[in-house]
């Protein structure tokens, strides 16, 4: 439950605070240029701490990396809020530093996750760990401009570092803390690997697991194509073809609800081809840009949009779990970062290409290549023997964790 507490507040602040600037540029204390700038700062300390963490998280203890990227993360609040009006170079120095936290947490969070929780319950944690993501993507909007009525931007930025502060000192100690192997270099002294040798290390360990290279290759792809479809195409549809907001609103509604039932169901269900099923369910995200294509009732949209909001928690929680089973817990930290490094850090490429791409080739070519992109890469990716499974063991999963946690 502490866990769960920690990184529940850690997922409320980091999505609170581009949504706080957002209103920073409604009251006039910051301009559009100035709030683009302090995204990509942030995005920018995000990339950069993510691999950093995962080296760290694998050499030092998990939960102390999480304490001090929270307070990190904690930190920089205040010192945007300082900077809002004054120094945008102020501001946007915090924000790189609110992203290094918040990018140092995730992969610390995920192995952390595999010392606290035995194998038999890893995927209820997990499933619950994203209903708090979801229910927080559902009540946020609400919950802030609500807090907005009666505090201003600065108050909402000190709030965003108390959040911060939650996640840091609320986790508790991981029950095999240290998890490195015997032979591990030590912080310090003269046999010190560098940090390129060990992030190398983490590599070589994802490699090792062709499910999991493929699985992520197929990810990456979607979130590329398939959430740069969402963020740009959805609000130019809902503004052009449908001339109102309504489409918009109601489809990312409709992801968030898709998501939260799926959650709920993924915690209990345990498919027989766990990877399959999950791929099958990263696939179902073609449908959001697929009914973008051509103009249909604005409920077609919102469904579609639902049934990708269930296909992505039927792959995020199968695919935690068995990241967290696989990998070496030596390594996991590695392993999740490079994850996060790529299926996130690439997110912005696909935003950046898409607008472009729109007014060079027309809407309806760039949503079919985004919706064939979606349904493809994943439909590749099962074609990896180990995919199946998501395991290279030859008996599934399930069967493994019941036995571990009938052990445990």
């Amino acid at each position: 439950m502490r866990l769960w507490t920690g990184a529940t507040a850690s997922g409320l602040a980091t999505w609170a605070l581009p949504f706080v600037l957002g209103f920073a540029v409604l009251d006039r204390t910051l301009t559009a240029t100035d709030l683009g700038l302090l995204l990509a700062a942030r995005t920018a300390g995000f990339l950069a701490a993510v691999p950093v963490a995962g080296v760290l998280a694998d050499r030092h203890s998990r939960r102390g990396v999480v304490l001090w990227a929270g307070l990190a993360a904690g930190a920089a609040a205040p010192l945007i809020a300082a900077g809002l009006g004054r120094s945008v170079l102020l501001a946007a120095s915090a924000a790189a530093l609110a992203g290094a936290g918040q990018g140092a947490c995730r992969p610390a969070f995920q192995a952390l996750t595999a010392e606290v929780v035995d194998a038999g319950r890893r995927q209820q944690a997990n499933a619950a760990m994203t209903l708090a993501v979801r229910v927080t993507t559902l009540t946020g909007p609400s919950l802030t401009a609500l807090l907005a009525v009666f505090l201003d931007t600065r108050a909402l930025l000190l709030g965003i570092g108390l959040l911060w502060l939650v996640a840091a000192l609320v986790p508790g100690p991981g029950a095999h803390a240290g998890t490195r192997t015997e032979d591990a270099p030590c912080a310090e002294g003269p046999g010190r690997v560098s940090f390129l040798a060990e992030f190398a290390d983490g590599v070589r360990e994802a490699r090792r697991h062709p499910w999991f290279i493929a699985g992520l290759a197929a990810l990456t792809a979607v979130i590329a194509t398939g959430y740069s479809a969402t963020g740009v195409a959805l609000p130019l549809v809902s503004r052009d073809e449908y001339g109102t907001e309504v489409v918009l609103a109601g489809a990312m509604t409709a992801y968030t609800a898709g998501a939260l039932a799926a959650a709920l169901l993924i915690a209990r269900w345990r498919p027989r081809s766990q990877g399959w099923t999950a791929l099958a369910g990263l696939a179902a995200y073609g449908f959001a840009p697929l009914s973008l294509m051509v103009l249909v009732h604005p409920v077609v949209v919102m469904a579609a949009y639902a049934v990708a909001g269930i296909g992505i928690e039927l792959f995020n929680v199968p695919w935690f779990t068995a990241t967290q089973r696989e990998v070496a817990p030596d390594k996991l930290a590695r392993v999740s970062s490079l994850d996060f490094l790529l299926s996130y850090g690439l997110a912005p490429v696909g935003l950046v290409l898409i607008a472009p791409a729109v007014d060079a080739f027309g809407t309806q070519a760039v949503l079919a290549v985004c919706a064939l992109t979606c349904f493809t890469a994943p439909a590749v990716a099962a074609l990896v023997p180990s995919a199946r499974h998501f395991s290279h063991r030859s008996e599934t999963p399930s069967g493994a964790e019941r036995e571990a946690g009938g052990a445990a």
